[in-house]
């Protein structure tokens, strides 16, 4: 990836690290370059002006300055905060979780993808705004499944090609899809889906968000649905993801 001397960008910062004494590393995903890391000099002094721009998932424009090592962040500028999400613990562990699964699945240096930015940035926007943290977020994981290329198959069985009936089914990682009964009774390795959980994995596959949102699943199709994507996502990026057992530990509260 070829980035000039200095270049502006929109961005969600996903996270930060220390760095030295009183420097801090940022990673960012931006409109225009995609995921990149970048250095903020000072951010963790005292006076720095930089420190309250870079807090994980706040939408920024930034000017940085391409160096040796890492681009160095010269000028920053929140476009929002996304106060509430900072003010419940809930929500800070929902937002975790979106920011974190971008941040799995995308590489330093790829390509910036608009779409993948606004679906981040809307997503962020809805849960700061009190929409359903399970819709906000189911939604938000087929679309992102879409964008990355792992558009799961829920119409046709990913084994035979026969179309789906209307009867519980199984669904398959590796197979990237819904499996038939008939198929899927000597096959190993599948999760059961009853057809009511389906139907709202394809309503979000298809669907606008508008449209989404009146989805109105029981908790048991919640579950179910949760469950299932993230036995999905862990066979994509071959290892489970952390924020998942955070949200389950805050929502079980103390002992």
């Amino acid at each position: 990836m070829n980035i000039p001397r200095s270049f502006r960008a929109e961005a969600v910062v996903l996270r930060h690290a220390d760095w030295g004494e009183a420097d801090r590393i940022l990673t960012l995903y931006t409109r225009e370059q995609g995921k990149i890391r970048a250095v903020a000099k000072g951010a963790r002094k005292m006076r720095s002006r930089k420190a309250g721009h870079l807090e994980p998932f706040t939408r920024i424009t930034v000017q940085l300055a391409s160096a040796r090592d890492l681009p160095i962040i010269t000028q920053v500028e929140t476009l929002d905060a996304y106060l509430p999400l900072r003010e419940d613990l809930l929500l800070m562990g929902y937002a975790s979780y979106a920011v974190e699964l971008l941040d799995r699945f995308t590489y330093d240096g790829e390509s910036g993808s608009p779409v993948i930015f606004r679906l981040l940035t809307e997503t962020l926007a809805r849960l700061a705004g009190q929409t359903a943290p399970w819709l906000a977020l189911r939604y938000y994981e087929m679309r992102l499944l879409d964008s990355l290329g792992f558009r799961p198959q829920l119409f046709v069985c990913s084994n035979c090609g026969r179309d789906i009936l209307p009867e519980d089914q199984f669904f398959s990682p590796s197979a990237g899809g819904v499996i038939c009964p008939r198929c899927g009774a000597g096959l190993p390795g599948l999760w059961q889906i009853s057809m009511g959980s389906l139907k709202y994995l394809r309503h979000f596959q298809r669907s606008s968000f508008k449209d989404a949102s009146r989805a109105r699943p029981t908790a048991g199709e919640e579950k179910e649905v949760e469950t299932l994507m993230q036995a999905y996502f862990t066979y994509l990026l071959e290892r489970s993801l952390n924020t998942p057992g955070f949200l389950k530990s805050v929502n079980r509260g103390p002992k």
